[in-house]
């Protein structure tokens, strides 16, 4: 299985990069797709990428930092995709829960990350938070894109989750759903995610798996089989069933095959 959201620009594995990854191969996870949330993010994380044959990146600025775009960021980052090609472009989108940066700022960013997307053929790495109907009429505008994109973290309702499948999207799934008090909707809206639409990920080190004992102090790459194990359960299936058509969504978004 790949875990497909990794925050590695973290003390908790920066310490120590290789013992993380053989902490997550002894569990069966082959690989993860770090993610990035600005531009000098993007360029450290694209670098231990480079590094690491089980590590893909993206780059990208998460809604949080959209007030840092400016009009030279486009350029900036279309020279990093050329100068070493990420998987994705992300973690973008819409944040409104927050604020960090004003919604005018994030939709700029966000457009100017869709364009980037469209140019070089690269898909969304999609985050939205309280702005679900806003995040549906922009991607209505790019149903290509929309098709071979993925919102990371889902953690909405089935009327939420309908309306993504309805543009094609790519659902992401993290331990959120091993949380039975916060995650009882996501729970309920996981069994009609079509196999063939489904990624999971751990978005470590955050939302750690509740169902995990002893419980560690952060997440891990390695406690993916986690997310596994419920998605499974949920959806009715075995795990072997679910890794293999997880691993073959990786390749169709992100040309990832292992």
């Amino acid at each position: 299985m790949i875990d497909i959201g990794v925050n590695i620009n973290h003390r908790h594995f920066l310490d120590d990069m290789d013992q993380t990854f053989i902490d997550m191969q002894e569990v069966g996870v082959k690989g993860m797709i770090c993610i990035a949330s600005d531009l000098q993010e993007s360029r450290k994380i694209q670098t231990l990428s480079q590094n690491h044959s089980a590590m893909w990146n993206t780059i990208g600025c998460h809604p949080h930092q959209a007030k840092t775009w400016d009009k030279e960021s486009k350029s900036h980052f279309s020279e990093l995709i050329l100068s070493a090609r990420p998987v994705a472009i992300g973690e973008t989108g819409l944040d409104f829960n927050r604020n960090y940066s004003t919604p005018k700022e994030q939709i700029f960013a966000f457009d100017e990350q869709i364009e980037l997307a469209t140019e070089h053929k690269l898909p969304l790495y999609l985050h939205e938070r309280d702005a679900h109907k806003e995040m549906v009429e922009i991607l209505k505008q790019h149903p290509n894109l929309a098709q071979k994109s993925v919102i990371h973290c889902f953690t909405g309702s089935r009327t939420e989750l309908d309306q993504y499948l309805e543009l094609g999207l790519f659902i992401g799934i993290t331990g959120w759903v091993c949380d039975e008090r916060r995650g009882s909707e996501l729970q309920a809206a996981v069994p009609h995610i079509p196999l063939d639409r489904l990624l999971i990920e751990t978005d470590a080190p955050y939302l750690l798996p509740r169902t995990i004992r002893p419980r560690p102090k952060k997440n891990h790459p390695k406690y993916l089989p986690w997310v596994a194990q419920e998605v499974a359960r949920l959806k009715g299936i075995s795990i072997e069933e679910l890794t293999k058509a997880t691993e073959k969504n990786t390749d169709a978004i992100f040309g990832i095959r292992v």
